[in-house]
Order: structure tokens, then sequence, then C-alpha cells
């Protein structure tokens, strides 16, 4: 990174939206950007819906709906939390191209996405289409396939590092694959 510029890296495996306030506290004081990419985790505790039995389409996507409208609310709140450190911020969708992802996990993924790009875009932040930078399956960890394997992670890493330093965040928002 350039002179001046601080990163730190901090995932935490299995954590949702709404845990991301309370990580806040940990941010070094001197941290100069923010990657947030956060989604996945409650795209997959929401998954069980995909199997629970409905009497017709309308109940099933009453159901997802409600998921998505959970989701929306943590998403407001948390991004609102982030917004307030008042650090240039860039954040990620949530990536798609899971081998062995099924056509229902994949449609399910893209109401949590439109979430992700509404919300983003509404608070004219940078945002990194994972679902595009993503694509092969050599992206994803062959032990935990939810997670990006060597390559997949160096492409995000590239792709933060490019919005960090070519992005200018008093501007308008953007997308960046």
């Amino acid at each position: 990174l350039p002179n001046g510029w601080n990163a730190t890296l901090a995932a935490v495996d299995g954590a949702i939206t709404e845990m991301v306030a309370s990580q806040l506290s940990g941010l070094p004081s001197d941290a100069t950007h923010f990657a947030l990419s956060v989604g996945g985790n409650d795209a997959l505790m929401a998954s069980h819906l995909l199997r629970e039995p409905t009497a017709t389409v309308r109940e099933a996507m009453l159901a997802i709906g409600g998921a998505l409208d959970e989701f929306e609310n943590a998403y407001r709140k948390m991004l609102s939390s982030v917004l307030k450190l008042r650090i240039p911020t860039v954040v990620c969708t949530v990536y798609d191209a899971i081998p062995g992802l099924e056509l229902a996990e994949r449609t399910a993924l893209r109401g949590f996405n439109e979430i992700i790009t509404r919300c983003v875009f509404a608070a004219g932040l940078p945002l990194i289409d994972l679902r595009l930078l993503c694509r092969d399956a050599g992206d994803y960890s062959t032990v935990s396939p939810i997670e990006p394997s060597v390559r997949g992670g160096a492409k995000i890493a590239e792709a933060i590092a490019t919005v960090v330093q070519q992005h200018a965040f008093a501007g308008p928002s953007c997308v960046y694959k």
C-alpha cells in the first residue's frame, strides 16, 4: 500500500450482517480505508427456507421475501454504522458461482445481492461485484467451496487495491469488477 495507508484484514468466519457493528470497535484508529464483504452467511442461514414445504409458490415467495426483508433491515442498519466511521469504504456483493450451488440457491442469492447493491448505491459507495469477479471454479476453495481459493482471494484483494488507489471516494458511486 502507498505510504500513509493502513490496511487491516479481519474476517470472522460465520459472521452475519448484525455482527459487523460490534466488530467496528476493533478497527484501528489510524485506518485509512474500509472494505466490507458481508451477506453470504446471512443467505446461508436463510437457505433452509428452500427446503421447507409450501402449498403454493406464493407461500414460498412470502417466506423468502420475509427473510430478504429481515436482511435488508439488518444491512441498512449495519451500513449506517459503517458510514458513521467516515472512512472511505468499498463494499462487495456475495459471489454466486460457487461450485455445486444449485439454481434455487443462486436464485435466492439474487435477492440478497439486489439488497446489497441498492443499499451501497444509495449510500454513494463503490461496489465490487464478486459475481463478475469470481466466476470460475478455481476461484473457490476445494476444502470449503463457500470460501475463495488463493486465486479468488488474490482477485478480490487486487480489486480492493484498485478501488482504494483509483476511486474518487468523494465522487459518485460506481461499480468495479
